[in-house]
């Protein structure tokens, strides 16, 4: 983030598969890699699934393995880049049941900051509870968590964005190297990391450095600060142990006297785009915020919100509505408080492109934050880590995307599904009005595994007959769209063994509702 404004409270990557809505972009290529229909006599293939494979580029466009467009739609879970070298919020749940929880709300990738000190030798994470939950990751380094992550990350359909975020866990840089860190080590970690998932397209692609900022410049051609020139040393270097990968590129803060976000200043591209050896690998990325954040000029123009498409099309939006590249929008976010930024998320939302209008033809994003303490947005959790910010999550919802299929990549430390391979999870659910008033009422769920393999992880789900609506909820959290209501496993209670049980309560109104069907999804 912005983070001269940003007060980072730290302790101690859907795509959207669906053809293109509307009008192709001009010059947009077709891909030739895979689309071709059966001839007689062969085997019908099988379709492919949903973002399936490694990714790559054309025109503004990304597409899978299978020519497919395809939309991120994310968030960022942060933490590998402070002091802890984890990402945060495992003191509190489960690493499975918090991305879980992330794809049950429809987010299909996401972007990871890291530090370099987690690639230094024997870097071990802090503020992890290993006392019942997360007791595959005791004794782990911070590569290994990561692993972990990354694993169930695939196995549950999500995507993965590593982010160069800090050279060091202290602060972040301006340039893309310190005297501590120097170009050569933040090139050689970036080598280690692509080679170390080198086949598992769970992570799609590598952020190369978090918002440059003065004094980089973008197509100065100072070594020392261009960081266009940066970029393609970098981008190189990745792209030749892992030739698949996606390479992100942020923009700078500053191009010819025109001052923006922290790396959200793409102007540059136009006279001077990044240069890649492997093609259709590029993609740009920028950074927006709200007034939580700082207090930008155009927040104060008397035309304001109807000025922000002009201001981000200035900035970024060129590249994708000119067909030059996909533009990835890294962050934006806002505590949501004033009027000015619900303003400002509104206009924001509206100007990506809703995925039921543009499908894939979108700009692509991942929310800053998942965290909820992160000092100048919060997050999507409220901060007991488990609570969804409803009202923040809502304004996302035009622009969310569909799933992948899980798939099971097996990276570096994967431990594997629990059980046989054909062994699959089971749950029931049953359901109870404790009390009812008649303006309210109270209700017990009750969960228990009736497979014979553990299950990581559940969720519930039931639609009520009438108006009824959770006002309250405890040792789960929930959605609620209509008079349906999904509950997803807290941190503590989502795992359990064949035959466990766990339960969750939660109050509704108004009472006097019949008890309704129920039904639960392990994993």
């Amino acid at each position: 983030m912005f983070r001269s404004l940003r007060r980072a409270l730290c302790v101690a990557v859907a795509a959207f598969l669906l053809p293109l809505a509307g009008v192709q972009p001009a010059g947009a290529a077709e891909p030739g890699d895979g689309t071709a229909g059966a001839t007689a006599g062969t085997a019908t293939p099988r379709a492919a699934a949903a973002g399936e494979g490694y990714w790559h580029t054309s025109g503004r466009r990304i597409l899978d393995a299978s020519g497919q467009p395809v939309r991120i739609a994310g968030i960022n879970w942060f933490g590998f880049e402070t002091d802890v070298r984890v990402a945060h919020g495992l003191w509190a749940r489960d690493y499975k049941g918090m991305l879980d929880q992330i794809k049950s709300l429809g987010y299909n990738t996401v972007r990871v900051p890291y530090s370099d000190d987690i690639l230094k030798p024997g870097a071990v994470p802090d503020s992890i509870d290993t006392d019942g939950i997360n007791t595959d990751l005791r004794g782990l380094t911070s590569l290994q968590v990561l692993d972990r992550i990354v694993a169930h990350a695939g196995r549950t359909g999500l995507k993965i964005v590593l982010d160069r975020h800090r050279p060091d866990a202290a602060a972040q840089s301006a340039l893309w190297y310190t005297g501590a860190v120097p170009e050569s080590t933040w090139i050689t970690n970036l080598k280690a990391l692509a080679s170390r998932y080198l086949g598992d397209s769970t992570v799609i692609g590598i952020d190369l450095h978090n918002e440059p900022r003065d004094p980089a410049c973008w197509g100065c051609g100072d070594t020392a600060r261009d960081w266009r020139l940066a970029a393609e040393r970098a981008g190189n270097a990745v792209l030749s142990v892992n030739p698949d990968l996606l390479v992100f590129v942020e923009g700078v803060q500053s191009h010819n006297g025109v001052n923006g976000w922290w790396g959200g200043n793409l102007m540059g591209v136009a006279e001077h785009p990044v240069r890649l050896d492997v093609p259709g690998r590029l993609v740009y990325s920028a950074h927006d915020y709200a007034t939580s954040v700082a207090r930008q000029p155009w927040f104060d123009d008397p035309s304001f919100p109807a000025n922000m498409s002009g201001i981000w099309d200035k900035y970024w939006g060129y590249v994708f509505k000119q067909d030059i590249a996909p533009v990835w929008l890294g962050e934006f976010g806002t505590t949501l408080q004033s009027g000015v930024d619900q303003r400002w998320l509104s206009a924001l939302v509206s100007y990506l492109r809703s995925t039921s209008q543009h499908g894939a033809d979108s700009f692509h994003w991942t929310f800053w934050s998942w965290n909820p303490n992160s000092g100048d947005t919060g997050g999507i959790l409220k901060d007991d880590w488990t609570t969804v910010d409803t009202v923040k999550d809502g304004y996302l919802a035009d622009i969310k995307a569909p799933g992948f299929a899980a798939g099971d990549p097996g990276g570096p430390g994967d431990p594997g599904d629990p059980g046989d391979p054909g062994d699959t999870p089971e749950c029931a659910a049953a359901y109870t009005v404790s009390s009812d008033w008649g303006g309210g009422f109270n209700a017990d769920v009750k969960v228990t595994n009736t497979g014979t393999v553990p299950l990581t992880s559940w969720k519930v789900t039931w639609t009520w007959s009438g108006t009824q609506r959770v006002t309250s909820m405890w040792n789960a959290s929930y959605t609620q769209s209509g008079a349906t209501v999904t509950a997803v496993n807290a941190g503590h209670n989502g795992a359990l063994p064949a035959g466990g049980s766990a339960s969750f309560g939660f109050g509704g109104a108004p009472g006097g509702g019949s008890v309704p069907q129920v039904s639960c999804t392990a994993t």
